[in-house]
C-alpha cells in the first residue's frame, strides 16, 4: 500500500503544480510538456520526455535487459546446476543466517545475495541487475505470502538500494571532462556515504525485524568487509583519474571473465549440459524482463510528471528560502536536484550533477557535493519497481520507508563530509 500511496501522490502532486503554473502563471505549454514533450526539443523548457516518450523509454530499457538478463541467468543456471551457488551459501551461510534468519541453511538465495552484492561493491551495474533479480526469484520460494514482501527481501532490497561501491568510475570521468583540477577528491567521501547509507539500512531494518545486529558472527564479518574496503582505498588513493579508471576496468571486466571461466569449469567438472543449461537460464531471463515493463512503465511515468511539471524547482526553492531565512550556509542546496532526483532516476541525477558544474565550475563546493550525491546511492524507486515488480510483490510493507530513511542519513552524511573536506 505504501508504494500505491507514493505513486498516486506523485501524480496528483504533479498534475496540481502544472496547474498553478498554468493558470496562475501563464505557463499554457506545461500540459503538452508533461504529455507530449520530447527532451531534445528546443522549445521544451523542462528538457525532459513526457509521459509518451517516457513509456517508449521505459520498453526499450526493458528490451535492452532482456539480453543483460538473458546472458547471466544464463550462466547463473549453470552455477547452480554444477553446485557453484550452493558452495557459496555455504561460505556465506554463518553471516547471513544471522542477517536473514527466516532462510535455511545453505539456500541458493544466499549464493545470489553475495554475488548481487559483490557486483554492486565493484560498480557492475549489469551483472548486479541479474544476480539481484535471481535472488529476488530464491527468496520468493521461501515467502509464504507471495503477494507481500517477506522480511528477507525487504533486507536484501534495503541493502542494495544502498549501494555500497568501491569506486565510482563514472563520476571521476565526468569530473575529469568537466576539467576539474582533481577529478578524483570525491572518492573518499563516496566510499564513506556508500557505507554508512548501508550500514544505516542493516541498522533500520534490523531494527524493525528485531535481529540482534551485536552477535560476533555479525560483527567479524563487517569488520572483515571494512578492512578490505580500506586496503582497496588505500591503494586507489595512490593512483591519478586514469589509473583509478584503469584499475576499476582491469578489476570489474577481468572478474567477469573470471566467473565466467570459473561457471563453465565448474559445470565441465561436473559433467552437466553446460549449453542446455545455460539456454535454460537465458529463457529465465527473458520472462523476466518482459514480467517487469508494467511495473517500470507505471514508475517512470510517475516520475517523469514530477519532473515536467516543475515539482522539483518548487521543492529547492522552498528549502533554500527556509535555510536563508535561518541564517545557515546554503552551498548545498546549489547541489540537492542531484540528491532528490537520485532515488527517482540515475539518468537524470548524472544530468543534473553536470549541470552543477557547468553552472558553478567544476572545482564549485556545489558541484563536489552533486558528484558525492551522484555516487553514494542506488536508484530506490527504480528498485522497488523492477525488482518487486520481477516477482509479482504488491505489499512492499515498511521497504519503501526504510530505504528513503536510509536515503536521508546518507544525503546528510554526504552534506556533512562535503564541509568537513571541501569546506
Amino acid at each position: 500500500m505504501a508504494l500505491s500511496r507514493i505513486w498516486s501522490g506523485f501524480i496528483v502532486i504533479a498534475i496540481l503544480v502544472a496547474a498553478v503554473k498554468c493558470f496562475f502563471f501563464g505557463q499554457t505549454e506545461i500540459f503538452s510538456w508533461m504529455v507530449i514533450g520530447k527532451a531534445d526539443d528546443p522549445t521544451n523548457l523542462t528538457k525532459v520526455n513526457g509521459i509518451i516518450e517516457t513509456c517508449w523509454t521505459s520498453v526499450e530499457l526493458c528490451l535492452k535487459l532482456i539480453g543483460i538478463l538473458a546472458l547471466f541467468m544464463g550462466f547463473m543456471s549453470i552455477a547452480e546446476r554444477a553446485g557453484g551457488i550452493r558452495l557459496l551459501s555455504r561460505i556465506v551461510g554463518p553471516f547471513f543466517s544471522k542477517l536473514f534468519p527466516e532462510i535455511p541453511k545453505g539456500h541458493p538465495s544466499m549464493g545470489h545475495m553475495i554475488m548481487n552484492f559483490s557486483a554492486n561493491l565493484l560498480g557492475l551495474d549489469n551483472a548486479a541487475t541479474p544476480f539481484g533479480l535471481k535472488a529476488m526469484e530464491s527468496l520468493q520460494e521461501l515467502n509464504p505470502s507471495k503477494d507481500t514482501a517477506s522480511n528477507a527481501q525487504i533486507m536484501f532490497l534495503c541493502l542494495h538500494a544502498a549501494g555500497l561501491s568501491l569506486i565510482p568510475v563514472s563520476v571521476i570521468a565526468i569530473r575529469a571532462s568537466q576539467n576539474a583540477s582533481d577529478p578524483t577528491d570525491v572518492f573518499i567521501p563516496c566510499l564513506i556515504v556508500t557505507f554508512v547509507g548501508t550500514m544505516a539500512a542493516m541498522l533500520i531494518v534490523s531494527f524493525k525485524q528485531k535481529i540482534n545486529l551485536l552477535q560476533p558472527v555479525i560483527i567479524g564479518w563487517v569488520l572483515s568487509i571494512s578492512i578490505v574496503i580500506a586496503l582497496l582505498v588505500l591503494y586507489v588513493t595512490s593512483l591519478n583519474a586514469d589509473g583509478i579508471k584503469s584499475f576499476s576496468g582491469l578489476l570489474s571486466n577481468g572478474l567477469i571473465l573470471f566467473v565466467f571461466l570459473v561457471i563453465v569449469l565448474g559445470g565441465l567438472y561436473k559433467k552437466i549440459d553446460v549449453f542446455d543449461a545455460f539456454i535454460d537460464g537465458a529463457k529465465n531471463g527473458f520472462e523476466t524482463a518482459v514480467k517487469i515493463i508494467p511495473y517500470l512503465v507505471g514508475m517512470l511515468v510517475a516520475i517523469s510528471m514530477l519532473r515536467t511539471s516543475g515539482t522539483f524547482d518548487v521543492v529547492i526553492m522552498g528549502i533554500k528560502n527556509l535555510f536563508v531565512m535561518l541564517g545557515a550556509d546554503t552551498r548545498f542546496v546549489e547541489a540537492l536536484p542531484t540528491a532528490l532526483i537520485r532515488p527517482l532516476s540515475g539518468g537524470a541525477a548524472r544530468g543534473m550533477m553536470v549541470d552543477t558544474m557547468t553552472a558553478y565550475g567544476a572545482d564549485s563546493f556545489p558541484s563536489k557535493l552533486s558528484g558525492i550525491f551522484q555516487g553514494a546511492s542506488d536508484t530506490t524507486f527504480y528498485v522497488i519497481a523492477v525488482y518487486f515488480g520481477s516477482v509479482s510483490i504488491k505489499n512492499t510493507r515498511y521497504a519503501v520507508g526504510a530505504m528513503l530513511l536510509a536515503d536521508l542519513v546518507g544525503v546528510c552524511t554526504a552534506i556533512g563530509l562535503a564541509y568537513l573536506f571541501f569546506g
